[in-house]
């Protein structure tokens, strides 16, 4: 954990449910400011619901998530966004049919400060330099791991105060694995705080500063990354011994 980190989003008591099966059910999780903060835990285990309602696509059942005081599950998903909290959802959601300059472009849709997103826009090429090679041909012709890099680059081009990755590594090969989540780290070098869920649990307590381990909607163990790393629970449920 960083010296002085201040909270800058909080979730309490979220519960979310599925008709009538509670897939959340009451958790507590802070984010510090300019943190990586992991959210860990097997398939089905509610991390990906987690995010949602975050993002205000799906609305919890009881609990707040806030943003400082702001009171996120009381907005909107497009208000949530205008806020500062941006999703990059599993299986990354880019419109295959627009070029990659045009995803980029629609990342910057809520901001009016034209001059700034073009430099943003500069410092996102700088980050994926394939986007830029790329950048008039249509998304839909990307592989799945520059596809990734898109669907990150779109969302950094919103500016967000807090950055939500679903599964950023699912479905890429080992070695693109390794470099997306080299890029996680350089991002959240510059500051930007980062919610970050993963089946990838090694590669993801290795860059979190703090990690939360969820099992059938219930936070199980919280401590910081490198602790959790080396957690013989977590070794053993996780990471084969």
């Amino acid at each position: 954990m960083k010296v002085n980190a201040k909270p800058i989003l909080r979730i309490q008591n979220l519960a979310v449910a599925y008709g009538h099966i509670e897939a959340v059910k009451g958790i507590d999780l802070t984010l510090n400011e300019g943190e990586i903060t992991a959210l860990v835990g097997a398939n089905g285990a509610g991390k990906s619901t987690t995010l949602l309602a975050v993002s205000g696509l799906l609305k919890p059942t009881r609990g707040k998530v806030l943003l400082d005081d702001i009171d996120l599950t009381k907005l909107s998903p497009h208000k949530i966004v205008q806020n500062g909290v941006v999703q990059v959802a599993e299986g990354r959601a880019i419109l295959t049919t627009l070029t990659i300059a045009e995803n980029l472009s629609l990342g910057a849709y809520t901001r009016k400060d034209n001059a700034q997103a073009k430099k943003d826009l500069e410092w996102v090429y700088s980050l994926f330099p394939v986007l830029q090679q790329r950048m008039r041909g249509l998304a839909g012709n990307l592989s799945g791991g520059e596809q990734q890099m898109l669907a990150i680059g779109r969302a950094l081009m919103a500016k967000p105060r807090v950055l939500l990755l679903d599964e950023p590594s699912m479905g890429l090969a080992p070695l693109l694995v390794q470099e997306i989540f080299r890029i996680v780290k350089e991002i959240n070098g510059t500051g930007q705080t980062i919610l970050l869920v993963e089946q990838n649990v090694r590669q993801a307590l290795r860059i979190a500063h703090h990690g939360y381990v969820l099992e059938t909607g219930l936070i199980v163990l919280a401590d910081t990354g490198s602790n959790l790393l080396h957690d013989p629970k977590v070794l053993e449920a996780y990471l084969g011994g």
